[in-house]
């Protein structure tokens, strides 16, 4: 019953950008803004097709992953004894893709708003929910901090995964700082706590497993 649900959740988060893309299709620039720098400022663009529905397939593409991975990995058995954070990550990262599609269809439509400032607070909760998952995930071949040598033992994997989550938890908070400086916020506050986080989870589980 769980899945089922989670399986209507998903596909009705998917569905809808996709019928948000069609509705403004006709009111959209033939040039879709489609990457913005660190000062919030627009750096790129794409054709209208894709700049409009790469995002709600790449969506679709995230639904596929849930679909599959517990069908295929090794430690499928694992996956059921963490379930109902699996299930929670997948709705929560479709929903934050959801909110970054609206981002940039209103920036489209005309509407002008700094990017990095209406991004940083759902990154940061990003951040903060990704370290409440590893903190629950067990050992499997797709999700995690898969080193060898969390995949090479329950202890070391989930001493590994305790940590990561509370570093994955501080990043978040840190990278709320970034909205009181502006240009640089998304690289120094958001990138790199978390590129520190998994560097430091990753050379823990080396010395875990070492001992």
């Amino acid at each position: 019953m769980e899945n089922k649900i989670t399986n209507i959740v998903l596909l009705a988060i998917v569905a809808l950008a996709f019928v948000t893309g069609a509705f403004f299709y006709p009111q959209l620039p033939s040039q879709i803004a489609s990457h913005w720098d660190a000062s919030g400022q627009v750096n790129g663009y794409m054709d209208k097709f894709w700049g409009i529905f790469l995002l709600p397939f790449i969506m679709l593409g995230i639904f596929i992953l849930y679909a599959v991975i517990p069908l295929i990995d090794p430690f499928k058995a694992n996956i059921k004894e963490f379930k109902k954070y699996y299930n929670a990550i997948w709705i929560f990262l479709e929903v934050f893709f959801l909110y970054v599609y609206g981002l940039s269809v209103a920036w489209n439509l005309g509407y002008r708003f700094n990017f990095t400032v209406a991004i940083v607070p759902a990154v940061a909760v990003l951040w903060f929910f990704m370290g409440t998952f590893l903190k629950n995930v067990k050992r499997n071949w797709f999700m995690g901090i898969r080193t060898p040598w969390t995949l090479s033992s329950d202890i070391v994997w989930e001493k590994t995964h305790k940590l990561g989550g509370k570093l994955f938890q501080v990043s978040a908070v840190i990278s709320l700082l970034g909205l009181f400086f502006g240009e640089g916020a998304l690289i120094f506050f958001i990138v790199v706590p978390a590129i520190l986080s998994a560097i430091i989870a990753v050379v823990y589980s080396y010395l875990e497993y070492k001992k």
